[in-house]
């Protein structure tokens, strides 16, 4: 896979957009909590559900970080590195789109320099199926509800397409720092979601990759194959379940 300048942007080459799958859009609503909206109603996203069932441990973890640092100084930090993962995954949106794009501002070229990076490990990446593809999954959980209401997710995954001659799922992340691969539990959570969501209504995953850059330019991915997409499955279904159930129990009894 190649990077190359076309006019006043830059575009890669060396894979193919194939429309396999005519994916649906969803809009996206940023209130208390973030939810998409499908066929008139709000499903929680994938990362409002990982948020509100998050283990005390993390929480805790995170908390002794903001008091580490300060809590200005977290808030600092936190703002920009969404700011510089915004701004690389729409230069890797665009490229995957095979659009060409560029940004000179600092914050751009930096956050270009990142996406490249990541460009430069997805050889293998031979078919786009989709770039920001919208995915919800919806099902009846009568043990959970006595009307019975349902249990749903949405979410925005980055590329689905064909890696290594494998279906995958493909997110894309920024980092401070390298990543163990104990730090990043929830993004294997993320990946199956968007797997079993993709299984339900479009076609076969069969394996995820979460590629990471973190901002002084190193790569690292890691790669679920089809027996960890599956138990991840599983464990996202304990996920949701549990947080239905705290919905349950918070709601109030009409």
């Amino acid at each position: 896979m190649q990077i190359k300048r076309k006019n006043k942007g830059f575009v890669i080459s060396d894979f193919s957009i194939v429309q396999k799958y005519k994916y649906k859009s969803y809009s996206r609503n940023d209130e208390e909590v973030r939810t998409y909206n499908v066929n008139g109603k709000k499903h929680p996203s994938v990362t409002t559900i990982l948020s509100a069932t998050q283990s005390k441990e993390k929480m805790k973890s995170l908390e002794q970080w903001r008091k580490r640092v300060g809590q200005e100084q977290a808030t600092r930090i936190t703002i920009d590195a969404a700011r510089r993962g915004t701004e690389m995954h729409l230069v890797l949106e665009k490229y995957c789109q095979a659009k060409p794009y560029l940004n000179i501002t600092p914050q751009g070229n930096q956050s270009r320099l990142m996406a490249h990076r990541i460009v430069e490990n997805l050889g293998k990446l031979k078919e786009v199926w989709g770039s920001e593809v919208n995915l919800m999954y919806e099902d009846y959980c009568p043990s959970l509800y006595p009307d019975p209401k349902k249990m749903a997710w949405a979410g925005m995954t980055d590329l689905v397409g064909l890696y290594d001659d494998k279906p995958t799922i493909i997110d894309f992340k920024q980092s401070n720092k390298l990543k163990r691969e104990d730090w990043i539990e929830d993004y294997y959570y993320q990946i199956a979601a968007y797997s079993i969501a993709h299984k339900a209504y479009y076609g076969e995953i069969t394996q995820g990759l979460i590629c990471i850059c973190t901002k002084d330019f190193v790569y690292q991915q890691f790669i679920m194959d089809e027996k960890k997409l599956l138990e991840y499955e599983n464990k996202w279904f304990d996920r949701a379940y549990e947080y239905y159930k705290k919905l349950s129990t918070s709601s109030p009894k009409v």
